[in-house]
């Protein structure tokens, strides 16, 4: 038996769609699956609005340019994450301030923020890592204290919930991923949600290349013009129509993959006395079941394990490794030491997890993970 980390789901309606969409002669962006996917999501978070992007990554830089970065601004962020929630705003001339994880949870440590901000400070760019989501009431007190702009990267944290409310709602703006690891998937693809109403009328116009061409195709302009910056941000139709198939069956995938998770939770809760850690979800937080993961006691401790459950056919895998240890960023730290995250990026390890995963495959991983520990 082999078990690979990551299968990505097909719920088989997706070529359906895409035949759909070369049949009616409208391949590029903005399209009817287009349309089909914002409203899915209007009803998925409640929120202003919510454009489709190529990745999480372009998100992310859309909102950048919304929030008016600018050289010399500074934005905080955990430094445990994945390059592009940095580069999208190193990309528009700013400094990244990094702020260390929690003890108890690889997210970033909210108690940690309030002491890099000062005048400089733009923005606060809180990461739901595992889809668990941040406190995000500590974060927005912050922010109305300070002034700044909140931008969730809830790449990890679609139908995920802070108190109720969806994650990606609760900011100015939000970022997803549909990246084929995710709990829902189109290969590759993103989604901004604009949940600041002053953002709205720019963010379709950068969206949109930095033209008005969608008030055009509306008949609100006679003609469309360049008239901010932007970029080719939206994805095709092709796109659009893979990713609907997957919003179609968002219960389903869900309910499935937190079957597999709490299948997880219980058959391992006895290694918290013996062995690793095991992922916290705090009460204000749901679960979305994004992954996953056992914190070990050291590094070898953690290569060890990883090496017992290859020699068992099952790929597991490690994580980030810390943005402000990277070589393009560490002479640019500001020498804080950041000692949780470090002892994330050293031990944790990620099991499989994958919608069509058999309980017959989930437990073999829960075996071979209890025979190491034995």
């Amino acid at each position: 038996m082999k078990i690979g980390f990551n299968k990505p789901y097909i719920t088989g309606k997706e070529t359906k769609y895409i035949k759909n969409v070369v049949k009616n002669d409208k391949i590029s962006g903005n399209g009817i699956y287009t349309k089909k996917c914002h409203e899915k999501f209007r009803n998925l978070l409640n929120n202003k609005q919510n454009l489709l992007t190529t990745s999480c990554t372009d998100a992310l830089e859309m909102t950048a340019i919304l929030a008016n970065i600018q050289p010399g601004d500074e934005v905080v962020m955990p430094t445990y994450t994945f390059v592009s929630t940095a580069n999208a705003f190193i990309l528009r001339g700013a400094k990244v301030v990094f702020v260390d994880s929690r003890e108890d949870h690889p997210g970033m440590n909210e108690d940690k923020i309030e002491e890099v901000i000062n005048e400089k400070t733009k923005a606060i760019v809180p990461v739901h890592y595992a889809g668990v989501a941040c406190d995000m009431d500590k974060i927005l007190a912050l922010a109305k204290k300070h002034h700044l702009l909140v931008i969730e990267d809830a790449a990890q944290g679609i139908d995920n919930f802070y108190k109720g409310k969806p994650l990606g709602s609760i900011g100015d703006m939000g970022c997803f991923s549909f990246h084929e690891t995710k709990n829902i998937q189109c290969g590759e693809g993103g989604l901004i949600a604009i949940n600041n109403s002053n953002l709205s009328n720019r963010a379709e116009i950068i969206w949109e290349k930095g033209t008005n061409r969608s008030a055009f195709w509306r008949g609100e302009v006679d003609k469309y013009n360049w008239v901010d910056l932007g970029s080719s941000f939206l994805p095709s139709e092709i796109t659009a129509a893979c990713l609907y198939a997957q919003l179609e069956e968002i219960e389903n995938i869900q309910n499935k993959r937190k079957v597999i998770w709490n299948q997880y939770n219980d058959e391992l809760s006895s290694l918290k006395n013996i062995g690793p850690g095991l992922p916290i979800v705090p009460k204000y937080s749901t679960n979305n079941a994004h992954m996953f993961y056992l914190v070990c006691r050291t590094p070898k401790e953690r290569a060890q394990l990883i090496e017992h459950l290859k020699l068992n056919n099952i790929n597991s895998v490690f994580h980030y490794i810390c943005l402000h240890d990277s070589p393009y960023y560490n002479n640019k730290h500001d020498g804080r030491e950041m000692l949780n995250a470090k002892r994330y990026e050293e031990n944790l390890v990620r099991l499989p997890l994958w919608v069509n995963m058999s309980e017959k495959q989930v437990m073999f991983v829960i075996q071979k993970v209890l025979e190491f520990y034995k």
